[in-house]
């Protein structure tokens, strides 16, 4: 923008009485090695409104051989100060420490580099602890443990997010640092415009046993089958382990559906077991459980749900009868073997389950002798473990969306889509260079 356009622009915009300023505008967020720095960069312009004054800031978090770098540059309606330099976990190990300053001078927000931040790292003498070390801006999935140096004494596992000033970034964070918890900034909540929110779990990220298992046999709610482990998965920061078993017993047939993996929900981690529909009648019951320990899914025979159900005498047949059958992915053939329904049933079922989550989605068809008189074998449950389930009388009915975004998460989805759209609404210039000088 040229400077005859950017004064007349600053003489629409002027209050009475005050010279609306020009500041530099842009913002920058990157994960660099520490070999690339110092950096320095170019920024774009704009005329700030009534009496706001100019400001920069500038995050660094240096994590090993890696550096991630957060800054904004624009307007503020905040106090002037002179720059301040804070060092919020200085190290050893993982580092943090910012620049901050507010002026009231045409383009004075004019911080050029990193160098009022940046020392070469100091040659460390290695300790005798080792921790995962990783510095991301996604999830820091698979993680190779390093030496710590001399001086650190923990490990961290957390996440930084950080909102204002134009941005809304997120760094996953591990490494090694000096004192324990989960407190990087040091109670600090604002850097300039940017608020930072720390996320810690006292762990590093969990292995759980991952697969899934579909069994149909007769008389699987009494003899219990295998329940093997396919493979290993490695969660992402916030998720727990979870398995989940779920019977269908029809009578003469029945289908266990299990799962194990990583999971977002979570419940009591005490394993639940319940008894959705029956006897007499179809049974239907489950098994889920939801830990937060490396491996802890490791059921490995569905006896841990056939243990904890009711055995009952078998009751006399009833007058009743009815098809019974219990079909995966398809629909039970028109003429399915009836079977006499026990005592006690009043009415035949046919219905479709839908189940989706861990990894599988299942259309399961459902036909035998019932007790409810609302005609409904989960009681309106729309959860089940990891599975998301609905019940129908119509196969190719969409499952609906039961289990939503948790309410922080979405949240956070909403407020930062309509921040970015407010802030990409005018465009900003920020070119950024390596500092060869």
């Amino acid at each position: 923008m040229s400077p005859a356009l950017l004064a007349l622009l600053g003489a629409v915009l002027m209050w009475p009485g005050v010279q609306a300023l020009i500041c530099q505008w842009g913002t920058f967020e990157a994960l660099e090695y520490t070999s690339r720095m110092p950096l320095q960069w170019t920024a774009g312009e704009r005329v700030c409104e009534g009496d706001e004054g100019c400001q920069d800031t500038l995050v660094l978090i240096e994590n090993g051989p890696l550096v991630y770098i957060v800054l904004t540059k624009g307007c503020t309606q905040a106090t002037d100060h002179e720059a301040r330099i804070t060092k919020h976990n200085p190290g050893p190990g993982v580092s943090v420490i910012s620049y901050t300053r507010v002026c009231r001078q045409d383009a004075c927000n004019d911080l050029p580099t990193t160098l009022p931040l940046w020392d070469l790292p100091s040659p460390t003498v290695p300790a005798s602890m080792r921790c995962p070390v990783c510095l991301s801006p996604a999830s820091c999935r698979s993680t190779r443990e390093e030496t710590c140096p001399a001086g650190t004494t923990h490990c961290y596992s957390g996440e930084l997010v950080f909102i204002g000033g134009g941005i809304g970034t997120s760094v996953s964070i591990q490494g090694c640092v000096p004192q324990e918890g989960c407190n990087l900034f040091k109670g600090t909540q604002h850097i300039g415009p940017l608020v930072m929110i720390e996320n810690c779990i006292p762990r590093g990220l969990l292995t759980c046993h991952q697969g899934n298992m579909q069994w149909t046999h007769h008389n699987l709610s009494h003899e219990p089958v295998k329940w093997p482990t396919q493979r290993q998965q490695t969660c992402d920061i916030v998720e727990v382990c979870q398995e989940t078993l779920l019977l269908i017993d029809v009578g003469h047939t029945s289908l266990i559906l299990g799962s194990k993996g990583c999971s977002l929900d979570w419940t009591e981690p005490a394993p639940t077991i319940s008894i959705h529909s029956g006897p007499p009648g179809v049974l239907i019951a489950s098994y889920a459980q939801f830990c937060s320990s490396d491996g802890c899914n490791r059921a490995n025979s569905t006896s841990v749900l056939l243990n904890s159900l009711p055995h009952p005498a078998v009751p006399a047949p009833g007058d009743l009868q009815c098809p019974a059958c219990v079909e995966v992915s398809g629909t039970c053939a028109e003429n399915s073997k009836n079977i006499t329904c026990p005592k006690g049933t009043t009415q035949c079922y046919s219905g479709y389950i839908r189940l989706s989550g861990g990894g599988a989605s299942y259309t399961v068809n459902v036909q035998g002798c019932m007790t409810q008189p609302s005609g409904s074998l989960l009681n309106h449950t729309w959860d089940i473990g990891v599975f998301s389930v609905y019940e129908s009388s119509d196969g190719n009915e969409t499952l609906p969306q039961a289990r939503a975004a948790p309410p922080l998460y979405l949240a956070w989805a909403v407020g930062l889509g309509l921040f970015l759209a407010l802030w990409y609404g005018e465009p900003s210039v920020l070119t950024l260079f390596p500092d060869d000088s």
